[in-house]
């Protein structure tokens, strides 16, 4: 039998620090749950006549996919909806946006630039709104990621997470604080130019403090990766910034995670692994690499014994089908 907390029902989610530790990790559970639900052919009908607006305006493979499929997978719609398909932000307010499809949607997924723009949704739709990715966070690649190293190591506890490159981009901030609620211990590998935001660094270490745990901050990624478990990269230009690129692979070019590196944890032969939200710029078949070569991680690594990035890929869709259930489903005989 599926179980999950009552008070998930009805819940947006802006980012990670919007729910307790233990909700947070409840859903965790939830999608293990779902998983296996899905592995054993089962097709259900929890989300039955529950449909879901998705509004990107970011280009997407597993943010998308993962969702509609999340939904369908439980009886569910989900309606694609990028700004050229609607008025969002132009000729329509994002609130009036929010009341409108409030009325017609039981949900709405958000991808895209400001995190306002999120909460605003969330405040005049009436329904639950669930952060699919902003430039200040991505709550549900971390949801993820925490589901893959549990599966990988059996528990998220004595573990220890090593982010390397830009240290404060969403998915990074959103990794900081899921660290914390897990009481997973968390190290950011980052130029001093790219530290985390003092108030995000601030919020996420009161917590980890809670949990009884550190988080660590250095410019040394051979010293900073030291006695790490889970080594974890993002594209070191994030979408928005592409005037920047040059600037950005001179200054991260340090800090890319190859062979090296992961001999540098002191744990090549033991509890290890490499995770990276995806798309990855690791060979030379892509428009950047072909004149750059491989960027924030090597091949070598990408295709290694070590990387989860594909198991890491697949759970988005079951951490999302968590966010959709727990939030819209009636647990009546379930």
């Amino acid at each position: 039998m599926l179980t999950w907390m009552d008070s998930l029902k009805g819940r947006s989610l802006m980012r990670l620090a919007s729910f307790t530790d233990e909700e947070m990790l409840n859903l965790v559970d939830l999608a293990a749950q779902l998983k296996a639900r899905r592995r054993a052919g089962v097709r259900g009908d929890l989300l039955h006549r529950k449909n879901i607006a998705l509004i990107f305006e970011k280009s997407s493979t597993r943010t998308r996919n993962s969702s509609i499929i999340a939904a369908r997978d439980e009886g569910g719609g989900a309606e694609y909806l990028t700004r050229p398909d609607i008025h969002f932000g132009k000729k329509e307010s994002v609130k009036d946006t929010a009341r409108v499809l409030g009325r017609i949607y039981d949900g709405i997924l958000f991808r895209g630039f400001l995190q306002k723009t999120c909460e605003e949704l969330a405040e005049f739709s009436g329904v639950p709104v669930w952060n699919g990715l902003t430039d200040d966070y991505h709550p549900t690649q971390i949801l993820a990621d925490l589901l893959t190293i549990k599966e990988t190591f059996g528990d998220l506890k004595d573990c220890t997470v090593a982010y390397v490159g830009d240290g404060r981009n969403n998915v990074a901030n959103s990794l900081m604080m899921g660290c914390a609620k897990a009481g997973v211990r968390y190290i950011c590998c980052t130029p001093k130019e790219l530290w985390p935001d003092e108030a995000v660094l601030a919020e996420a270490e009161e917590v980890a403090k809670r949990n009884g745990v550190d988080i660590r901050v250095f410019d040394d990624p051979v010293k900073g990766v030291k006695g790490a478990n889970v080594l974890y990269t993002d594209v070191w230009v994030s979408m928005g910034e592409e005037a920047k690129t040059a600037e950005r692979i001179k200054m991260l070019r340090p800090y890319q995670i190859n062979m090296d590196l992961m001999r540098a944890t002191g744990n090549i032969d033991g509890k290890l692994m490499f995770l990276h939200c995806l798309p990855a710029f690791h060979d030379f078949n892509t428009e950047v690499t072909k004149t750059s070569g491989a960027l924030e991680v090597t091949d070598e690594v990408f295709e290694s014994k070590y990387s989860r990035v594909f198991d890491e890929s697949e759970n988005r869709m079951h951490t999302i089908k968590a966010l959709f259930v727990s939030a819209l489903c009636d647990r009546k005989g379930v």
